[in-house]
């Protein structure tokens, strides 16, 4: 029934607006068909894959011609989405992504605390090696909870659980921004930013993301020591639960092998762009071929096209569409424009605080993280050229970082959906934690733009 009075809105909001009887405003129009496509991947009225095409056909009708509606589909930043959706499943299938999430947990040397903090500095590795937050979670997730049911036939460890699920939550999101291509949100940004300021590239990228990402995975360590302290674990026992997974991934096997030549070749590639200046995308695709490569990679054609998920890749081609369309109508400018009118401040400063809380509370309702930035990036980008003291690519980065994590709902992210269910934590449990997180989070993200971003910038 939700569905239906959704998709009759978008209708009549469709035949209100957009049609070549009705004379408004172009940034009317592209306005309007941003609620029209809000509406319908909010309230998943189709799959997203079915919202997209019809957004192709809007723009085609309304905005663009059909062959620059094409154009949007081969973007290099698509086919960098193509392949990184191939690269991290096989990193995963070879189990060589098990074998190091077990070793670095292995580093606790049976701690409950250090466990704790070691699985958060583990996101940092995956996100480098598995480019999808989905991936990333459901790979430690599933780790986690055979470690954890076998500890709790001895001890009841519910505050190590709540650690170790809701900060994998968090950190998943967060650590997928620490490399451009980290996760699809994160590969959409680096689209957005790496034309404001052509000089970005991989390292770059580390260098501005990393201090407060890992920044905010300590301070989350301690929010959780102080909240839900991890109980007295015989760390002989969680060592040798540690051990006895590892041994039942056997020899590292040649399929493995392989996979760490081919990501090592892959990120050496990417982290010395500078120098050869082939781009990230196609980098990324020669890393792809090179797993279904014959001899040389791990798996064939057609058990890789199975893990391609076409549905996001037709949503994340439709996002840089409607981005493209806020920015060409110039309803961008216009909602810039506005909010400057709207936000009862003189000093800059005031302005960005207010603009990044504003920005949180806006993201509480949003469950796509990528569908949100395809509204906030290009705006931070265009207000940023407005603002005194603060760069378009500081602010920009600002409002990426800030919109990323869902910290206080269950339905914020589809992290959270995956993780929820294994009853580690409840929702009162994510508030409680997220109350704490999203105030440090905002205070290490404005002290970023203000001191180090400007300075290495």
């Amino acid at each position: 029934m939700k569905k239906k009075i959704l998709l009759c809105i978008a209708i009549i909001l469709y035949l209100l607006f957009l049609p070549s009887y009705v004379d408004v405003d172009i940034k009317v129009k592209a306005f309007a068909t941003l609620v029209i496509i809000q509406i319908l991947w909010m309230g998943r009225v189709f799959p997203l894959a079915h919202s997209s095409i019809l957004l192709m056909l809007i723009l085609s009708f309304h905005f663009f011609t059909y062959e620059e509606t094409l154009d949007f589909i081969a973007t290099d930043i698509v086919w960098l989405m193509f392949s990184i959706f191939i690269i991290s499943h096989a990193f995963i299938k070879t189990g060589l992504a098990s074998r190091i999430s077990l070793m670095m947990l292995k580093l606790s040397r049976g701690s409950g605390r250090l466990l704790i903090l070691i699985a958060y500095l583990l996101m940092f590795i995956l996100s480098i090696m598995v480019p999808s937050n989905i991936g990333k979670a459901s790979l430690l997730t599933s780790v986690f909870d055979s470690l954890l049911k076998s500890v709790q036939k001895i001890i009841k460890a519910k505050n190590l659980g709540k650690a170790l699920f809701i900060g994998v939550s968090y950190l998943t999101a967060t650590c997928g921004a620490f490399v451009a291509t980290g996760a699809s949100s994160t590969v959409y940004a680096y689209g957005i930013m790496s034309g404001l300021s052509p000089d970005l590239n991989y390292l770059n990228w580390i260098l501005y993301f990393a201090p407060p990402i890992i920044l905010f995975a300590f301070v989350l360590w301690g929010i959780f020591l102080f909240v839900y302290p991890p109980e007295n674990i015989d760390k002989e026992l969680l060592n040798q639960l540690i051990n006895s997974k590892l041994r039942e991934l056997g020899e590292i096997s040649l399929s493995e092998k392989k996979m760490i030549v081919i990501i090592s070749i892959t990120v050496a590639l990417w982290a010395t762009q500078q120098l050869h200046h082939v781009s990230i995308p196609l980098i990324g695709l020669l890393g792809a071929v090179l797993t279904i490569t014959p001899m040389v990679g791990v798996w064939n054609w057609n058990e890789a096209k199975q893990a391609i998920d076409w549905d996001m890749i037709l949503f994340f081609a439709s996002t840089i569409m409607v981005s493209g369309m806020l920015i060409d109508t110039g309803t961008i400018d216009l909602l810039a424009k506005t909010l400057m009118d709207v936000l009862p401040f003189e000093s800059s400063m005031l302005i960005v605080v207010a603009l990044l809380i504003f920005i949180l509370l806006l993201r509480i309702i949003f469950v796509n993280v990528l569908g949100f930035l395809t509204i906030v990036l290009p705006l931070a980008l265009t207000l940023g050229e407005t603002l005194p003291g603060f760069s378009s690519i500081v602010l920009t980065m600002g409002v990426f970082l800030i919109g990323i994590p869902g910290f206080l709902l269950i339905t914020q992210s589809p992290v959270h959906l995956l993780t929820f269910p294994y009853g580690y934590y409840s929702e009162r449990d994510l508030l409680r934690v997220g109350g704490i997180s999203i105030v440090c989070w905002l205070v290490i993200i404005l002290t970023t733009m203000m001191t180090y971003w400007i300075y290495i910038g």
